[in-house]
């Protein structure tokens, strides 16, 4: 059962999702593909989730078979203020689960926001316009995928969310752009979201064989402690597969390891979830 902020249950409708932002200024680290994974495990185990598309490449909306001519409602418009948040939400093939589509608009939407006095906050307010009798079912969980960049867009997302999910890939670099990414969140928090925090730290694209993953692995838990999640995403090719055929790897093949992975990891959160209402 959900709380809302101030700590009720939410088996009630009208009160607020939990909002997670996935976020990380790298390319190519698992961010989209978590988006949906996570998404669906959390569906799976029965909570309502929607994911907010806020990249301009929409793979999250392409991942979730949402065909680019089908979304005539996107995100874009959402931001521009053309429409609703729940104008936009499109169901998917996975019950439980619904996404605000992206398209290529969206990178224009910088420039078109840029002198409004609210730009930071224009996702925020659509969320929380989003009342109850718009969806048929309350949201428990909002997944927002960001664009690879620390621009508008990503500061719109962690300005809405409760808690940032950083997904990092196990690489050379994965430090150093961990670095960066907190000292935005930092900064986001200190001039506009007073309550964001960091959820975790998801390592993906673990391959065990490589023993640099291995020396990664253990830089992120001594630097980052308890905040690293103990599921670690497997360098998978299922994973790599699933997004071609508009399916999350859970619908793909669940018995693979990466699945399997994805569904630890949505337990593993809604673990922290509920030591954060406790506390």
């Amino acid at each position: 059962m959900m709380t809302d902020r101030n700590g009720s249950e939410a088996g009630t409708r009208g009160l607020q999702p939990r909002v997670l932002v996935l976020a990380n200024q790298k390319g190519g680290v698992g961010k989209t593909t978590t988006a949906i994974n996570l998404g669906t495990a959390l569906a799976a185990i029965g909570e309502k989730v929607l994911i907010i598309d806020l990249d301009p490449q929409g793979n999250a909306s392409t991942g979730l078979g949402i065909d680019r001519k089908s979304r005539q409602i996107s995100t874009y418009h959402v931001l521009s203020g053309e429409a609703s948040l729940a104008e936009s939400i499109t169901e998917t093939v996975v019950p439980g689960l619904s996404v605000a589509p992206s398209t290529l608009d969206l990178l224009g939407v910088e420039l078109e926001i840029a002198n409004e006095r609210n730009r930071v906050h224009r996702l925020q307010s659509a969320i929380r316009g989003l009342s109850a009798s718009e969806v048929s079912e309350p949201f428990t969980y909002i997944l927002i995928d960001c664009p690879p960049s620390l621009n508008l867009l990503t500061i719109n997302a962690l300005t809405a969310a409760d808690a940032v999910l950083v997904p990092l890939q196990c690489e050379f670099f994965a430090l150093e752009g961990l670095s960066q990414l907190l000292k935005t969140v930092e900064q986001v928090r200190s001039a506009l979201n007073p309550q964001l925090t960091i959820h975790g730290v998801v390592l993906t694209m673990f391959d065990p064989r490589n023993n640099l993953s291995g020396q990664v692995v253990a830089d992120v838990r001594q630097f980052m402690g308890s905040k690293v999640y103990e599921t670690m995403i497997p360098r998978n090719v299922r994973v790599s597969e699933a997004p071609s055929h508009g399916k999350p790897v859970l619908l793909y093949d669940l018995k693979c390891a990466g699945s399997q992975a994805y569904l630890r990891l949505a337990s593993e959160v809604i673990q922290r979830e509920r030591a954060l209402r406790a506390a």
